[in-house]
């Protein structure tokens, strides 16, 4: 084999051993409940 081609896949190698030896990134995801946003009516009588 020439020595490009052995160059080329020798870059080509490492390009492909670079691209999956990167560190995963874990996401935090951070839940919040939400508020009601108004309570309902509370029964106080006939005519209050």
């Amino acid at each position: 084999m020439s020595k490009s081609i052995k160059l080329l896949a020798a870059v080509g190698l490492f390009a492909i051993l670079a691209a999956c030896g990167q560190k995963q990134t874990n996401e935090e995801f951070v839940v919040i409940d939400p508020e009601p946003i108004s309570h309902e009516p509370v029964h106080t009588g006939k005519y209050k």
